[in-house]
């Protein structure tokens, strides 16, 4: 039988488990740190390339680039957090504690808008809005209007526009730490506000919202750090963002060193956002929730009320989701009537499939050595997920700029030493063989599996693994045989979150992927860039399908496993 250690918390376990020994603990603590150090890698690579110097460009980027790119970014940033907070808490508040008709669809329904990116959502509705488009023609015909001009309608391809846009697209981050957190509170708190006085609105920002503020900041971050991470809306939207101005200095003015300068104050800014977001939760406390706490019921509506209650809920739904998706499966019914299936369509969804298949299951190795590790102390743990997860809060753009000076410096090292032993010049490796992408995706998306995992290992008792060692089991084995099995949900959704999210992700794609090599997000760019909405409709819908996948999965997860109202049998 195993000997037992002194876990920190108090409890034990087998020293065995605690730490792996011999050569293998030492394979696994190289690997965890190799793998560390390679999210870490673009970010001081960004710091090398932006200590450069790039000419007479920085003074012209400092003067007339950075100032509309700082304050177009803020504003976007602001206009997107009010709009995705208020949607996402408001909606949230309805569906756990109120009832009304429908509010059991909403519950699920509220998702859906996290299945369109938000490019499409940007190249979607102007189309559809266009004096032209579907929704002009409809209304002037059922108004009976003939002149495209008698009819006006808001444009979308300014600022305001696109705050709207994005944040239709991203309150969702927010609805689903908020209802969770609303769900959970106990009838007890929201009950003694109603003994003081205090009506459903007042207990609302005095008890609730309070209580809430947590999971609601958490998500306002995620929605902030997508926005800022956006190109194609806000390109095409006519909005200079300080990713936007990444992509252009690079690719237009050809000056890395200037990129890397804008990419590294970017990144400044993405920082100073996750600390601000802690600093603006440091003093709250955390009450747990005993097992007797009294979840609180939900409120009946009266009519007046449950009918905003249900406008309220709808939409949001409607302008994020039912609009925009039926639009693309208009736009590509009628290119299909008039031209058939595009021809490259098949062969940009194998690429995106095949590149997104690599990237999640290096995500998932990679996650799943660093989560072993953590698990046997084979290393710091919290240290360890803490810089493994960096990578999310790092915009594609300046990870893209990141990645090309090392990645760069490895092919050229390859290429000479083959050179150098007599054979031919080897070429771009990593750089132009859509590896760089695949690096880039698991870089940027290593978070989620992390994060699942680690929550997954949290309901793996220690007991299993000390039991498993008793009877002779070395750690290989209890990885495999109880650990893996017990963790098969967990790999499972993290798994799906993150193909999702590499086959959405459009700034890395465009920046790293290779020469004349299309994926379904590069194709919707092109062909709006072009103006031709209707031929990227297919690609758009591919799309959209697959990421209403994860979005279906997130609602089956985040449904209350117990029913929140009392047994009387009334309907929710």
């Amino acid at each position: 039988m195993s000997s037992v250690t002194t876990d920190p918390a108090g409890g034990y376990r087998p020293s065995s488990v605690s730490g792996i020994a011999g050569a293998s603990g030492r394979i696994m603590r190289a690997s965890a740190v190799a793998i560390v150090a390679l999210v870490l890698l673009p970010i001081a690579a960004l710091v090398f390339t932006a200590a450069q110097s790039s000419g007479d460009l920085w003074p012209h980027i400092l003067r007339n680039v950075l100032p509309v790119a700082i304050t177009d970014t803020a504003l976007l940033a602001i206009g997107v957090g009010l709009i995705a907070g208020t949607i996402g808490t408001g909606t949230a508040w309805l569906v756990a504690v109120c009832r009304f008709p429908g509010r059991g669809i909403f519950e699920w329904a509220l998702l859906l808008p996290l299945a369109i990116p938000t490019y499409i959502q940007a190249y979607v509705y102007v189309d559809a809005i266009h004096p032209l488009g579907p929704i002009p023609t409809a209304i002037r015909a059922a108004l009976g209007m003939t002149n495209p001009r008698d009819l006006w309608l808001p444009e979308v391809r300014n600022l305001p526009g696109c705050i709207v846009l994005l944040g239709l697209v991203l309150y969702p981050y927010v609805y689903l730490p908020a209802r969770a957190a609303f769900l959970v509170q106990t009838a007890s708190a929201l009950d003694a506000a109603r003994t003081l006085g205090h009506g459903a609105t007042g207990t609302f920002f005095r008890i609730a919202l309070p209580l809430a503020r947590p999971a609601i900041a958490v998500g306002v971050t995620l929605a902030l750090m997508e926005t800022v991470n956006d190109i194609g809306a806000s390109e095409f939207l006519g909005v200079q963002t300080l990713t936007l101005s990444i992509y252009s200095t690079w690719l237009n003015r050809s000056s890395l060193p200037g990129a890397a300068q804008i990419a590294l104050f970017m990144l400044l800014v993405m920082i100073a956002l996750v600390m601000l977001e802690r600093w603006g939760r440091r003093h709250i406390c955390h009450a747990n929730v005993g097992a007797r706490s009294r979840p609180p019921m939900r409120r009946q509506l009266a009519a007046g009320q449950a009918t905003l209650a249900f406008l309220a809920c709808l939409l949001p739904v409607a302008l994020g989701f039912l609009l925009p998706a039926g639009h693309l499966v208009h736009a590509a019914y009628g290119r299909y009537m008039f031209n058939g299936l595009p021809e490259t369509v098949f062969v940009e969804a194998l690429n995106t499939a095949l590149f997104a298949a690599i990237g999640t299951a290096l995500a998932l190795g990679c996650g799943l050595l660093l989560a072993i590790a953590a698990r046997t102390g084979t290393v710091r743990s919290s240290r360890l997920l803490r810089l493994a997860a960096v990578g999310y809060a790092v915009p594609g753009t300046v990870l893209a700029v990141g990645l090309l000076v090392p990645l760069a410096g490895f092919d050229n090292l390859v290429s000479s030493t083959v050179q150098s032993l007599g054979g031919t010049a080897t070429g771009l490796i990593l750089s132009g063989s859509g590896a760089a992408l695949i690096i880039a995706y698991v870089i940027r998306f290593l978070a989620i599996p992390v994060g699942a995992l680690e929550t997954g290992y949290e309901k793996v008792g220690m007991t299993l693994d000390m039991a498993a060692r008793s009877l002779g089991e070395r750690p290989g084995g209890v990885v495999r045989l109880i650990h893996l099995p017990l963790l098969r949900p967990a790999l499972g959704t993290a798994a799906l979150l993150v193909f999702v999210d590499c086959m959405k992700e459009l700034p890395a794609t465009l920046m790293l992927r290779p020469l004349n090599f299309e994926t379904l997000a590069s194709h919707v760019y092109s062909e709006a860039a072009r103006g031709s909405y209707e031929d990227g409709a297919f690609a758009a819908l591919l799309i959209v399908l697959v990421g209403l996948i994860p979005v279906i999965l997130l609602a089956r997860l985040s449904r209350p496993r117990h029913d929140q109202e009392p047994s009387s049998g009334r309907s929710r």
